[in-house]
């Protein structure tokens, strides 16, 4: 993945607009209908990058750390649904999302690992091509996967963690900062949407997908901290 741009994002927009348009309406009406079970935990826009990226890079292999109830994991599901191809390695400590995932989405594209990922390190597919992060947000874990998760997978996969950017800054003591200090000693950039942190960005995108008629909420949110970037190559 190149190293993305408002520009970039932007193109995917458009590129893909039908396909999303499809796919927003499907995954709110998925919410509405498991309003008791599910609880989405991407904003649109963490959501909506998530699966144009997936459908642009068309990965054999996305590893997902973090589950929860199966918001992303819908998401994630119906990029490789619709590229007719790809297959979800999902791990989590809790395995509500097991109940959630229609099956349509789910049967021979997803495996799911139920446990600590630090007792399944061994099951993330060292052929990997796009890692996306949403569990544990200490400072502790992200120096675990840092040193543990980050050298199973292939130098130079895109990768995406969430929860970084609730404000300007990381919160101290964070996954994000942890994160956001280690990507600058390795001279990697990142992308993010982020309202607090990116404010000019998240406009020109509302621009975007008003033009394209993909203003209506999914769930209504103005936190969207997720970070996009490419694991370095050494």
């Amino acid at each position: 993945m190149s190293t993305l741009t408002l520009e970039s994002i932007s193109a995917l927009y458009v590129k893909y607009a039908d396909d999303l348009r499809a796919v927003r309406d499907a995954q709110r009406k998925f919410l509405r209908d498991n309003k008791d079970t599910v609880k989405a935990q991407l904003d649109d826009y963490e959501a909506e990058i998530t699966y144009l990226l997936l459908r642009d890079l068309a990965p054999e292999v996305v590893v997902e750390i973090g589950t929860f109830r199966g918001w992303s994991t819908t998401w994630i599901l119906s990029a490789l649904r619709d590229n007719g191809t790809g297959h979800l390695y999902s791990f989590d400590i809790v395995d509500n999302v097991v109940k959630n995932v229609p099956a349509e989405l789910s049967e021979g594209r997803w495996t799911f690992t139920k446990g600590d990922l630090r007792d399944n390190i061994a099951k993330v597919p060292a052929e990997t091509d796009y890692l996306f992060i949403d569990a544990d947000h200490g400072a502790r874990f992200a120096r675990w996967y840092i040193e543990n998760l980050f050298p199973v997978v292939r130098p130079g996969t895109p990768t995406s963690v969430h929860d970084v950017f609730h404000g300007r800054r990381p919160k101290p003591l964070s996954e994000g900062s942890v994160v956001i200090k280690w990507l600058a000693e390795q001279n990697v950039e990142f992308f993010t949407p982020s309202v607090a942190k990116a404010p000019d960005v998240t406009a020109r995108l509302a621009e975007v997908k008003k033009e394209l008629n993909l203003s209506e909420p999914v769930r209504e949110s103005r936190h969207n901290p997720m970070i996009y970037f490419n694991l370095p190559q050494s």
